[in-house]
């Protein structure tokens, strides 16, 4: 069964959501390390906390406001679609509803339909395509859930009159005709990033294995091209297995189970969606394990084994300002503005790496959930 939403009169819920967040413009600790901790006194670590403060503070804006854009219309109606169901691109749609209440404030209504597979397919991402373009929206937008499948389906779509556009953390694949992207556009830096960490804490010799995700999504792909990139400068690292898991918690823990199974001396994982460091951990758990992992962004449960230890870093992508982002740059598509003065082919978002300092106040902040 498809995930349907449309986007009218969820503003309480946003409001709510945004009041929650906007406290992590008081928030703490990122991308201080361990061993900066260690070895400064007092008053320097002092010193690296404050800076640590305004590192977080950029790291999720949650302070956004429109720009000086005045629309052309008073409503504008969008469809939106991505890789599947998950609580990352629900974090996704609560930037979509602050810049939707904002331009409602403005008197400009902006409605959208936000809809995704249980599981992500490149096959039902065309289905979803091929309809919306019938039904005579403004700005269709897509995550890209396979780049080589779906990136000939944009161009068709560009030729036919439809304004279409990428958004959250997979972008077509380089020429395609799409107008513009908003989300991640350094997923091979943020995979090179995590397993740069992860081989410093095991001093760069040890066996590793990488769980990608699904199979052609972009940014999953790029994350593991930057991790086996990275592994590749040393040479007493070693990468065991490479398994895809489709960006599901329960098959990442079962594939998790098996490379153990296989390789009992593991001595890391690369993981390179918010979905198997979930499904990574819980196996390493279980065998007691003495893997190190890395992965990416802030799932509830992740943040908890970051917070325990069992997860060693995670890259956090600002999804809020991605969906809040996507709605300004939809508005001035629709009215038919190219990438320029007004908006880059490419709206950058940025990923923070946070360690087990930073898990507890990011579990009240994003979550209300208090260790």
């Amino acid at each position: 069964m498809g995930y349907f939403r449309r986007k009218i009169g969820f503003l309480s819920f946003a409001l709510l959501s945004s009041a929650v967040f906007s406290a992590c413009s008081n928030a703490s600790s990122v991308n201080v390390s361990e061993e900066a901790a260690v070895s400064q006194g007092a008053g320097d670590l002092a010193e690296a906390e404050l800076n640590a403060e305004d590192d977080v503070n950029s790291a999720v804006n949650f302070n956004l406001e429109l720009d000086q854009y005045e629309p052309k219309k008073d409503h504008y109606n969008f469809y939106f679609t991505y890789k599947t169901v998950h609580s990352w691109w629900d974090a996704v749609a609560l930037g979509m509803e602050e810049a939707q209440r904002q331009f409602l404030e403005k008197g400009i209504t902006v409605t959208y339909e936000y809809m995704a597979p249980e599981g992500a397919s490149a096959d039902d991402q065309i289905q979803r395509l091929l309809e919306a373009e019938k039904q005579n929206y403004d700005v269709i937008g897509v995550d890209v859930a396979d780049e080589e499948i779906i990136s000939p389906i944009l161009d068709e779509m560009i030729e036919n009159g439809t304004k279409v556009m990428t958004f959250s953390s997979s972008d077509a694949k380089d020429g395609c005709k799409r107008i513009a992207y908003v989300g991640n556009t350094h997923n091979y830096q943020d995979g090179a990033d995590l397993t740069e960490a992860l081989c410093k804490k095991l001093d760069y010799k040890g066996k590793v294995a990488i769980l990608v995700g699904s199979v052609g999504a972009p940014c999953h792909e790029d994350r593991a091209r930057g991790a086996k990139d990275t592994i590749a400068k040393y040479g007493d690292m070693e990468i065991v297995a490479t398994e895809y898991d489709m960006d599901s918690v329960d098959l990442a823990y079962d594939l998790t189970l098996k490379i153990l199974k296989d390789c009992p001396d593991l001595d890391g994982i690369v993981c390179c969606n918010m979905s198997n460091p979930v499904g990574a951990a819980r196996a390493v758990t279980e065998t007691e394990s003495d893997a190190v992992i890395v992965g990416m962004d802030h799932d509830v449960e992740a943040l908890r084994y970051l917070h325990d230890g069992v997860i060693y870093c995670l890259g956090v992508q600002d999804c809020y300002s991605i969906g809040y982002d996507t709605i300004q740059v939809a508005v001035k598509i629709a009215d038919g503005n190219l990438p320029g003065e007004l908006f880059p082919e490419k709206t950058d978002e940025i990923t923070t790496v946070i360690y087990q300092e930073d898990a507890a106040l990011m579990l009240e902040l994003l979550y209300g959930d208090i260790l």
